[in-house]
């Protein structure tokens, strides 16, 4: 018996429907492991980049704010406090910069083929999963190393993983669907996440900024997620409580903010693209 399929108008809020991402989760997996594939196909060190692009990192913010500047570390040696931030912008940067062009990319799929476009910038939390996953194992051998163990706070380590995924999902999404129309936002996305790398208390602890600009920090959601992300993996400082309703917030709104966008603009894809 043929399988009858009933297009409905958009509700009020046009979201994807749950139904139709789940029967297409096929695409979502496709498209994730098409891109790890993708990345370290012909490379000599591999997967070995998720680990050595990090090390790199957090060697050279330790040697210039740990060394040179003298910066404050909250009492964890420098190398793991920045490691530990690097293992968030890792997860924050790599799913906004792979979200981003995603679906400029996939043209021919976007124009000709129809399944939710949505799966397309969404995959990249996938294969940035992967990324995350290889150097946190490096980063428990860090600890394991160093003695540093949190307590109970690592439980909430997940909680803020997810927190920063779906920011960053937001914002990919909404940067996908204006990529379509203005291919400006290629070069936009990596000065605005260049840019955000020095305004967050990633290679520096948020103790190290005067009062005359800790306001400022303190309406960067990034700086949120960094120090709720320190705490449970190193043990530091509680954040504040309207930090954490602040944070959920955010981020849940920013996902979904970015979903409306996206779902708003895609009736255009394929006339655009």
């Amino acid at each position: 018996m043929p399988r009858m399929i009933v297009i409905n108008p958009p509700g009020r809020l046009p979201l994807p429907s749950r139904r139709e991402l789940w029967e297409a989760r096929e695409v979502f997996w496709r498209f994730g492991v098409r891109d790890l594939k993708l990345r370290y196909r012909q490379t000599v060190l591999g997967v070995g980049w998720v680990v050595l692009q990090p090390l790199l990192s957090a060697g050279i913010f330790s040697i210039v704010f740990g060394r040179i500047a003298e910066l404050p570390s909250d009492g964890v040696p420098y190398f793991v406090f920045s490691f530990a931030g690097m293992l968030c912008w890792t997860l924050f940067s790599g799913i906004v910069t792979r979200a981003a062009p995603s679906l400029v990319s996939n043209q021919a799929l976007v124009s000709k083929v129809f399944f939710p476009r949505v799966l397309v910038p969404l995959s990249s939390v996938l294969s940035v999963a992967v990324d995350v996953l290889v150097a946190g194992v490096l980063m428990a051998g860090m600890l394991a190393v160093t003695g540093i163990w949190p307590g109970w706070p690592l439980l909430l380590l997940p909680l803020w993983i997810v927190l920063v995924a779906l920011l960053a999902s937001g914002i990919g999404l909404a940067a996908s669907a204006l990529m379509v129309s203005y291919r400006d936002i290629q070069y936009i996305v990596p000065f605005a996440l260049q840019t955000l790398l020095y305004a967050s208390p990633l290679a520096y602890s948020l103790s190290a900024v005067g009062e005359d600009f800790r306001w400022l920090f303190d309406l960067n959601p990034l700086t949120w997620l960094l120090e709720g992300f320190r705490w449970s993996l190193l043990g530091l400082e509680q954040p504040a409580p309207w930090q954490f309703v602040a944070a959920v917030v955010t981020s849940v709104g920013v996902f979904v903010g970015g979903m409306l966008v996206f779902s708003k603009m895609e009736r255009g894809f394929a006339d655009v693209i």
